[in-house]
């Protein structure tokens, strides 16, 4: 069913997945792989953090405009541009929080200042920052420069819970899934707008990820199970294929009506 954005003309059939138990695994999986791709390459191959995020950035900017130049949803093309994004986004974190030295701490706050900007103009600009509308190509925009900044803010994040104190990345995964599943709880029982949970809930599975992946290729001593990082992003990559061909892929309705895109 078509409905109107400020942008002008109908909204067709979002290019955007379904979000449903499916997505949440795959997009988590997805995160995870951006954790240890990105690492292979930057630490593995010992290309540094500069040269991985320019890799990875240029990686995707070609699918994201590849992904708005589509006319229709392709689970392929899409869940590849999440994995770039994701990718960048852990390169990005790194240089960020390292070569440059502002910390976590800076780097975590300029990333959600960067985030917040980003929804406020597409809300402004469109009256929604729902899913539902990301069909007409400057919705895809703030769409892909909202996931970017997510993706990158919950790498600082999880780097951040991670690294600092005792949590270890065990007890950083933990915290994540807790509020995944606070989130979850919100959604199950409560009447809290389906679009802030759905953002909460894709910011939050970044982290998550980020924790998990550095949980596999961390040294012991550092609370890892010293996976090889290109053995381990095989895998899930593996994994991810598998899902893909298992799970159903469709466009269609996402978390929140036009009642809840409202709230």
């Amino acid at each position: 069913m078509e409905h109107h954005s400020r942008s002008g003309g109908p909204v067709s059939e979002s290019k955007v997945p379904e979000v449903t138990l499916g997505f949440w695994i795959i997009k988590i999986a997805a995160t995870t792989l951006g954790e240890t791709g990105g690492d292979t390459v930057t630490m593995t191959l010992n290309w540094g953090y500069l040269a991985g995020t320019c890799l990875f950035l240029a990686a995707m900017v070609v699918l994201v405009a590849a992904q708005i130049r589509a006319q229709k949803f392709h689970p392929a093309l899409y869940w590849s541009t999440i994995v770039a994004s994701t990718t960048f986004g852990t390169t990005m974190a790194d240089f960020a929080d390292r070569s440059l030295g502002i910390g976590y701490t800076g780097g975590a706050t300029l990333l959600l200042v960067c985030l917040v900007l980003v929804l406020g103009f597409w809300y402004r600009s469109e009256g929604t920052i729902s899913v539902n509308s990301v069909s007409a190509p400057r919705v895809e925009a703030f769409y892909w420069g909202a996931i970017t900044f997510s993706q990158t803010l919950g790498t600082a994040l999880g780097d951040w819970i991670a690294d600092t104190g005792d949590m270890g990345y065990r007890g950083g995964a933990l915290i994540f899934a807790a509020g995944l599943a606070v989130v979850a709880a919100l959604y199950f029982w409560t009447r809290v707008s389906r679009v802030t949970l759905f953002w909460a809930a894709f910011i939050l599975t970044r982290p998550l990820g980020a924790t998990v992946g550095d949980f596999l290729d961390k040294p012991l001593g550092q609370g890892g199970l010293a996976l090889s990082r290109p053995l381990a992003s095989a895998v899930i990559a593996a994994f991810m294929v598998i899902c893909l061909l298992l799970i159903p892929q469709r466009a269609g309705q996402h978390p929140g009506d036009q009642a809840a895109e409202r709230a």
